[in-house]
């Protein structure tokens, strides 16, 4: 699959069907209770199919990203997002498998994808929705730059808004 985003590391591209075997298998378990998990297979399916979908009606949404060395592989996805039911356009992210954490990867993606949206969407301070238990998704928005906007309306289930800086 041809990708749309290259970073030093890192290729970034539209998600895919291929890719559903890795999102089932993080949904599944215990490391997605941060993001609402562990989800069914059913619950898993529909969650991936929103994101394909999200393509489709909104002509952008979120990048699989893979290692340039193994371009093949998902290890985990970040990119906007904005579902008619949020207050602000997102950038969300996630890193489905923990062999990947703690090397910078989902900092690079999301930064990527963050200067992406900006250049292609207009996006100038878009927002990232994170619950309070994703305490590892809280310190990649931090060190984005982010900061906790308490002010800003909250999606439907609550989760408190991290605002990004301009560029």
């Amino acid at each position: 699959m041809p990708h749309m985003i290259e970073t030093d590391r890192l290729y970034l591209r539209k998600i895919a069907a291929i890719d559903w075997e890795e999102f089932r298998d993080y949904a599944g378990s215990d490391r997605s209770v941060p993001s609402g998990g562990p989800h069914s297979e059913g619950q898993a399916w529909r969650t991936f199919a929103t994101w394909v979908g999200h393509w489709q009606l909104r002509g952008y949404g979120l990048l699989v990203f893979c290692l340039r060395s193994a371009p093949a592989k998902a290890i985990g996805i970040a990119g906007p997002f904005f579902p008619p039911d949020w207050p602000e356009p997102e950038i969300g992210w996630q890193i489905w498998n923990p062999d990947y954490e703690g090397k910078g990867y989902a900092y690079e993606a999301a930064d990527a994808t963050r200067r992406w949206t900006r250049l292609t969407l207009g996006w100038q301070r878009p927002v990232s929705y994170i619950r309070e238990e994703n305490e590892r998704s809280i310190r990649l928005a931090e060190k984005l730059g982010c900061v906790r906007d308490d002010s800003a309306k909250r999606r439907p289930d609550g989760a408190p808004v991290w605002r990004h800086p301009e560029l």
